[in-house]
Formats: C-alpha cells, structure tokens, sequence
C-alpha cells in the first residue's frame, strides 16, 4: 500500500496547492514513482532477448494457445449456445447471483472495450502495417478460450452471501480451487493478484481513462483545466458505482450496446461507401502478415504488433473479467465461460477490425505508387500517413475524411468508453480490496472514494510514471493468473464435459 499512500498525498497536496503548486507536485511524484518503480515497469514490459516481442504477450497468448487446444477449440464449438445464454434462454432469474448474463458480459465489456479499440488499433497498423490485423484478429480468437476458462472458475469457485450479493474472480478461484486439489501456494498468488488489481484499477483502469477523456475534450472544445473534467467525472462515477455491481451493470447495459452501435455503425457506413475497396484492404490484410510489404519489421513486426494490441486490448488471461463474469446469476458456472469467449470476440474480432478496416479504405496509409510498398517516416519507427498523424487522431483522420463531423462523435465515444472502462475497473478493484481487507459497507465506501480522488488526479495531471506503473500492475495480474489457470484446467474440463453431455441428452433445456 506504500505507492497508493504516496498517490494519495500528492493528489491531496494538488488540490491544495492549486494551479500554482500542481506543476511541481505533478514533476515531484513523477520523479518519485520513475526512480522507485521503473524497474518493474521495465520488468513486465520488457522484450524476449533479440527481438522486440514483450514476453508478458508471449505469456499470455501461449496460455490462450494451450486452452484453445486443450478444450477442442471450444470458442467454435459453443459459440451457438454462447447466444443463446446471452438471449436469457437457459437463464432462471431464482439462481443465485446479482446479474443476468447479458448483463455480466456487458460489465466485462466495458472493462475492455475502449481506447485499445481506437488508438491501439491505429498504433498497430501504423507501425505493423494493414497485416498486423491479421495476427490481432489471430490473437482474439485464441484470447476467447482464455476468458472462458478463467470466467468458469470465476463463478464455481465464488462466495455467495445472505443478502444476495457475491464475491468471485482469482482470488477465490485461487485459494478455494487450491485447497481442493490439494495444491500449495493459493493464498499467496491471490494477495499478490489482488494487490495487482486494486493498483492497476487505480491507474490503466482509472487515471489513463480520465486523462485520455480531457485530452479529446479539450482537443475539440479548447483547453481548460483538467480537474473539471475530472471533478465531474468523479461524481458521475460515484454516483454509479456506489449502487454497486446491480447499479454498474444496469449502467453499462445501456452504454456497451449504444458505444458500439455507435461506433461499428459508422465503421460500417464508411466501408460501404467504398465498398469496391474491400476486396483490396482483405488482401493487403492477408499478404501483409506474411511478406514484408514495407512496414518497420516485416511480417515479424506485424505479427508482433497484431498480437500485442490484441493481448492489450481484450485483457484475455488478466483475470480481470473473472471478476465481473462470477457475479452472473447461474448455478451452472461453465454456461459463464461460455458467455465470456464472447467478449475477445466483439473486442477484438469485430470492433478492432472495423477500425483497421476504416483505416486502411480510407487509404491513410502511404504507399509508393511504383514499388506499391508503404514509406516509412522520416524516424523510421513508423509508416508514413497523409496527415502525419498516429494513435487516435490517426483513426479520427480516417474517420473524418469521410464524416467531418466524425470528430466529435469520437469525442463522445472516447468519453463513454473512459467512463465505462472505470466503473467496471471500480468493481474489478473493490473485490481485491474486499478480499484482503474484508467485506462490509464502511470498507467498501473508503475505497470507492478513494477511487474518485484518482479520477480527479487523472484529469488533472501528466503522471506518466505513475500511470506505466500502474498500467504494468494490470499487465503483471496475467502471472499469477494464468498459473492458476494452468493448474485448475482440468476442472474446467471436467465441468464443460458434463454440462455438454446433459445438454446433448435433453436434461438442460431453455428456460421458459
């Protein structure tokens, strides 16, 4: 709890201060937190020996590679019956739980669904070239069996309390699902998990958001201080998550479903103006992931950058999701595994390749009209595009070329996005905190206030190290995680196979 207090008092120490003093505050704690934890930012984001490939990456879609073969590449065999679920058809609103599955699936969406699908996507193309959507569409794939494997242990292995309310996600799975096996060493990986989650939630699920959401704020509208925005994001945010997790999901209900409609729609529209495009954007897609075409590595950068913006974009093997997934109202928990292979599917299959698609139509990208190779920018790190641009404004550029309004829409969706990303992120860190500290009103409230303080500081200030650090802490919540997941999957697999086989014979029909 050593960084968390110190990010407390400086944030305490700005509001104080003021404008004035909030520069060298701001400059202070960067400092502080740069010398005092780059090491482990460095650590977990740091490249296998000779390559320019993160090993937390190569982690994560290693683990996502060995559930898709051990459970027979379950995220096609059930993806059927996932919709089904999702629908309500099998759903019996008198099972335990605090949440529908569509509902869950939702929650765990907005958890992952955001700025990745924007700017990340952007950053992976820019560098990696139209081919590295080729490996994120891979990496997606491969991700839903991960998300299956830990939702399923998320909701079997969860507490169940009086009033109707649950706890679940790694740090039960981990010491319940260890103790039955007989396995040593649960209880350590879930405080370490927890520890992770709570100061992950803090800065990737809450700071960067906040920030990010000024950023295009003050971009369309012009600058003014950030605790605005903070400040009022703060009250909207504890005005949502202090209902709880009923109060949160009834929330992201509504905003996922209208975000991405939102947002696909327009992707769809742009593709279907240039529609004789298609063709050749698929094509660039599919002979860009394995011929060098130009990019910054060659088809190796492409697969790296793919897999990378994947692995960041839908969390799957974080353990996250587990979190909000064991909340669901069920008293079958791999019908949960089911529903979540859903959430890499929409995050990444679906929304990141109507960005990628968006940006290549729209041909942001420049090629050498000769060699028809693309030129690379002047620092070499990157491919030359029309406007100069990378990141999110490289896809607003994309959008807007068609749309010139398009700008303000992304403002509006960079804000949901932001806004539902932290309240999922409040509840994902509520549980860790929770589950070290115990359960009860008074605890829960501290945090969330906590929790709203961060908000404010993220509008208002530049902590990059801060926010590396706390971007590594969700990052390194996969280690203790996917452990676990390698341990316990042979549960999984012996819950997946029963319930396949009563539903093949009859026994598990739709609720009517």
């Amino acid at each position: 709890m050593t960084y968390m207090t110190k990010a407390s008092l400086a944030a305490l120490a700005v509001l104080a201060a003021g404008p004035a003093g909030a520069q060298g505050i701001d400059e202070t704690v960067n400092q502080v937190f740069a010398n005092s934890t780059g090491w482990f930012v460095s650590l977990i984001f740091s490249n296998f020996p000779g390559t320019t490939f993160p090993w937390i990456v190569g982690w994560l879609v290693v683990a996502a590679s060995v559930f898709t073969v051990y459970f027979g590449l379950i995220q096609i065999r059930a993806f059927g019956h996932a919709l089904a679920l999702v629908r309500g058809d099998y759903s019996d609103p008198n099972d335990a739980g605090e949440v529908s599955h569509f509902q869950a699936l939702t929650t765990a969406l907005s958890g992952t669904v955001g700025l990745g699908n924007i700017a990340g996507v952007a950053v992976a193309i820019g560098i990696g070239g139209p081919g590295a959507t080729f490996w994120m569409i891979l990496a997606g794939l491969l991700g839903m069996a991960s998300k299956f494997t830990e939702c399923t242990l998320g909701v079997k292995y969860r507490n169940e309390y009086a009033d109707g309310t649950v706890s679940g996600g790694p740090m039960y799975y981990m010491t319940k699902g260890f103790a039955e096996r007989g396995l040593p060493g649960g209880k350590f990986l879930a405080v370490l998990f927890a520890v992770f989650c709570i100061l992950g939630s803090f800065g990737g699920g809450n700071m960067f958001q906040a920030n990010q959401a000024h950023a295009q704020i003050a971009n369309v509208t012009g600058a003014f201080p950030g605790w605005i925005t903070g400040l009022v994001m703060a009250i909207v945010v504890f005005l949502v998550i202090v209902g709880g997790l009923k109060s949160i999901a009834s929330v992201t209900e509504k905003i996922v479903p209208f975000m991405a409609a939102v947002y696909v729609g327009t992707a769809v529209i742009i593709i279907g103006m240039n529609f004789d495009m298609i063709g050749t954007a698929f094509s660039q897609i599919l002979t860009g992931a394995f011929t060098n075409d130009g990019v910054v590595g060659g088809a190796i950068g492409a697969l790296i950058q793919g897999f990378r913006r994947a692995a960041f974009s839908n969390e799957a093997g974080i353990g996250s999701a587990a979190i909000a997934h064991s909340a669901v109202r069920t008293k079958e928990p791999i019908t949960e595994g089911f529903v979540s292979l859903l959430e890499p599917f929409i995050d990444t299959v679906v929304i990141c390749t109507m960005t990628a698609l968006v940006i290549i139509i729209t041909g942001q990208l420049i090629q050498d009209p000769t060699t028809g190779l693309f030129l690379l920018n002047e620092a070499g790190d990157g491919i030359q595009t029309v406007t100069g641009n990378s990141g999110v404004t490289l896809t607003s550029d994309a959008f807007s070329s068609a749309f010139g309004w398009f700008r303000y829409i992304l403002v509006l969706a960079v804000v949901l996005f932001a806004f539902s990303t932290m309240i999922s992120w409040s509840y994902y860190g509520l549980k860790a905190w929770t589950f070290l500290f115990g359960e009860g009103q008074t605890k829960e409230l501290i945090f969330k206030i906590i929790f709203c303080l961060f908000v404010i500081i993220g509008a208002s200030a530049n902590l990059g190290p801060v926010i590396d650090f706390s971007d590594a802490m969700i990052f390194a919540m996969a280690i203790p995680n996917i452990i676990a997941l390698y341990l316990l999957m042979p549960i999984v697999k012996a819950e997946m196979n029963r319930y396949l086989s009563r539903l093949k014979t009859g026994e598990i029909r739709k609720f009517e």
